[in-house]
C-alpha cells in the first residue's frame, strides 16, 4: 500500500563546496551556484588536500568535485572519504562517466556546464537532500522498510521489502513492484544510496535488484519472476560471494 504526504521543504540553502585544479572553472562554478537560491557557497578549493582541510572545519552538504586533477583525483579523493557529503562530478572527459558509478553520485556534469544541465543536477542534489531530511524525522533505519519518494509536489511514501527492482534511465527511474511500475524524477544512484545495502544490489548500471527477489542467477541474467534482467560480468562475482555463497553458509550453519 502507498501514501502520498505532502511535505514544505524548508528554505535552508545547500551548503556547496567547489573543488577544481582551473581557477576559472572554480570560479564559472561559483557563478552557476550564485544564480541558485537554494544552494550557497561555502568555499573554494584548488585540490583534494585543500579539500579534506576545508571539511574537516566546515560542514558541507553539497561538493560539485573536479575529476581529473594532479596529485589526488576527484575519484581518489572520494575513496579516501569514510562519510562524504552528496557528490556532483565535473569533468571534461567523458571516458570518466562511468567510474563515478563505483560512488553513490548525485549526478555527473561534462564540462563546458550550461547553466540548464547544472540547474538539472542542483534539483537532484537538493530533492536527495530532502529526502535523507525525510528519512531521519521518520526515524528510519537500515531496517526499517520505509522510503520517500517524490512525484510532483508530494513525496511518496513506499515500502522498499515490495520493491522487485529499479530501473535506471538518466535522470528518470522506474520502481518494479509486483503489480505496477512507478516512474520517478530521481536518479539510480540516489536511490541506491537510500535503500539498505545488504538487501539492494547493483548488478547492472542500470538495474538494481532487490535480492530477496531473486529467483535464480543463470549466465549473464537474473531471474524476478518471468522478468530476465542483464548482470554485468564485472559484477556477477561480487552478487554471488556477497549475496548467493553468503546465503548458502547461514543456512548450513
Amino acid at each position: 500500500m502507498t501514501e502520498i504526504i505532502s511535505h514544505q521543504a524548508e528554505n535552508i540553502p545547500l551548503k556547496c563546496l567547489v573543488v577544481d585544479d582551473e581557477p576559472m572553472a572554480r570560479e564559472g562554478m561559483a557563478d552557476l551556484i550564485s544564480k541558485v537560491d537554494f544552494l550557497y557557497l561555502t568555499g573554494t578549493c584548488a585540490s583534494a588536500m585543500e579539500a579534506k582541510t576545508f571539511m574537516d572545519k566546515i560542514a558541507i552538504d553539497v561538493i560539485f568535485l573536479d575529476i581529473n586533477m594532479p596529485y589526488l583525483s576527484g575519484l581518489d579523493f572520494l575513496e579516501s572519504l569514510e562519510e562524504s557529503p552528496l557528490i556532483v562530478l565535473t569533468t571534461a572527459y567523458p571516458q570518466y562517466a562511468l567510474d563515478g558509478y563505483r560512488f553513490q553520485v548525485v549526478d555527473y556534469l561534462l564540462k563546458p556546464i550550461a547553466f540548464k544541465r547544472f540547474y538539472q543536477a542542483a534539483l537532484n542534489a537538493q530533492q536527495t537532500f530532502r529526502l535523507h531530511e525525510l528519512a531521519k524525522k521518520e526515524g528510519t533505519t537500515k531496517k526499517q522498510s520505509v522510503l520517500y519518494v517524490k512525484q510532483g509536489d508530494a513525496y511518496q511514501r513506499i515500502v522498499w521489502e515490495d520493491i522487485l527492482y529499479i530501473e535506471g534511465m538518466q535522470n528518470y527511474v522506474k520502481i518494479h513492484f509486483p503489480q505496477e511500475t512507478k516512474v520517478i524524477l530521481q536518479t539510480i544512484t540516489s536511490l541506491e544510496e537510500m535503500l539498505p545495502k545488504d538487501d539492494f544490489f547493483r548488478v547492472h548500471k542500470s538495474y538494481l535488484v532487490n535480492v530477496n527477489h531473486i529467483d535464480s542467477i543463470e549466465g549473464g541474467r537474473i531471474f524476478i519472476g518471468k522478468r530476465e534482467l542483464p548482470i554485468s560480468r564485472h559484477r556477477k562475482n561480487d552478487l554471488l560471494n556477497t549475496v548467493v555463497f553468503k546465503s548458502l553458509l547461514n543456512k548450513n550453519k
